[in-house]
């Protein structure tokens, strides 16, 4: 007599009978009886485990697999409060609203400014109007509030007081007005100065995940305008718990909160990058400035030819060369092209930070020359 067992099944004694049986009294022929007790021990265990694995054990914890240990366990799903709920629908339906339909469809043009503004000569010339002055995140929102009284304005630029145009108006007029989205510059900075200035105080509204960082100049279409005015929800936490001098870091509105709630809200409606141009290659905590010297042709030619969106990450890696004794930083630059409906196209239509010097070179090639 032998023992079989089969994995997932009762132990089970299988009976061979051959043309001649052995004497009875041969016992040299009979197995231990401790192989058949470990044996049925060895099968009970597997069909104890193979019936009883708890439900929230996976393959990946009785195989060893690559692919298993890299996958994160599920989140939680969470429970949506009234007001989030609430600010969802209303943030949906105006997303999906039609726009409103227009004979004469204009740009409203809005510039962030503490003072008058210095480049209003150069504007006038532009398009012919005179712009007022006003500042920051309501700013921002008294600035589109008074734009969107006028139902043909369908696209909304914010310009700051330092920013010149790189096109005719009729260059930038066809780039706005023929594409579908808004340039909201919108992108994860894993650094201390991007995902470093989360705080849990936003929760559970805004979790770490969705926090973005960007430029604070923007154009956005009509929809996305009223989404800005309309959100009290996601304001609300940005105003009480990103600002500077807070007690556990400091964070910036401005750089934060229009990224964050895109991204949230209508993350493939927004272009992630901004059309105004902006030089930080200096690694200053202010862009590059252009004075009356730095301001030719040129300038304005190589920076309106950039079909890159770059952005240096606050996540530096440090390289040590003990020889020399030298640390080198090395910020991490993300790079991505431009598309426009699809096609790779230059990125930028405006450009700061000028000097107000700047202002009888910027007249002179603006007479002059056309960049398409």
């Amino acid at each position: 007599m032998s023992v079989c067992c089969l994995i997932g099944r009762p132990c089970f004694s299988c009976l061979s009978a051959t043309s001649t049986m052995a004497p009875r009294n041969r016992s040299s022929s009979r197995r231990p009886l401790w192989i058949i007790i470990l044996i049925a021990f060895v099968c009970a265990v597997g069909l104890g485990a193979y019936f009883y694995t708890p439900r929230h054990y996976t393959t990946c914890y009785l195989v060893s697999s690559d692919a298993c240990s890299s996958q994160p366990p599920p989140e939680p799903v969470r429970v949506y409060t009234d007001d989030e709920i609430a600010a969802r629908a209303i943030m949906r339906d105006i997303i999906r609203a039609r726009p409103v339909q227009s004979k004469n469809p204009k740009i409203a043009f809005m510039f962030l400014t503490p003072s008058s503004l210095p480049f209003e000569k150069l504007w006038e010339k532009f398009f012919m109007v005179i712009w007022g002055t006003i500042s920051m995140i309501d700013a921002e929102k008294r600035l589109l509030a008074h734009a969107l009284e006028d139902p043909e304005n369908q696209h909304f630029v914010l310009l700051s007081e330092s920013c010149v145009p790189l096109h005719n108006f009729d260059y930038i007029y066809s780039y706005l007005m023929e594409t579908n989205v808004s340039f909201v510059d919108c992108f994860d900075d894993p650094g201390p100065h991007g995902s470093g200035r989360y705080s849990e105080h936003m929760l559970p509204e805004i979790v770490k995940r969705d926090w973005r960082k960007g430029a604070q100049w923007f154009t956005v279409k009509r929809q996305h305008a009223i989404l800005i005015l309309a959100d009290t929800l996601y304001y609300g936490k940005f105003k009480r718990y990103c600002k500077p001098g807070n007690e556990w870091h400091n964070c910036y509105s401005d750089e934060h909160y229009l990224p964050t709630l895109f991204n949230m809200a209508d993350p493939t409606g927004i272009a992630n990058w901004s059309v105004t141009h902006v030089d930080w290659s200096e690694g200053k905590w202010h862009p590059k400035v252009y004075r009356a010297v730095d301001t030719s042709f040129e300038l304005l030619k190589s920076i309106s030819s950039i079909d890159e969106s770059i952005r240096v990450s606050s996540n530096a890696k440090v390289n040590y060369r003990w020889t020399y004794l030298v640390i080198i930083v090395q910020h991490i630059v993300q790079r991505r092209p431009c598309m426009w409906n699809g096609m790779k196209r230059p990125c930028y239509l405006f450009a700061r930070k000028f000097y107000p010097e700047a202002l009888d070179n910027l007249m002179n090639i603006f007479s002059n020359y056309t960049i398409i």
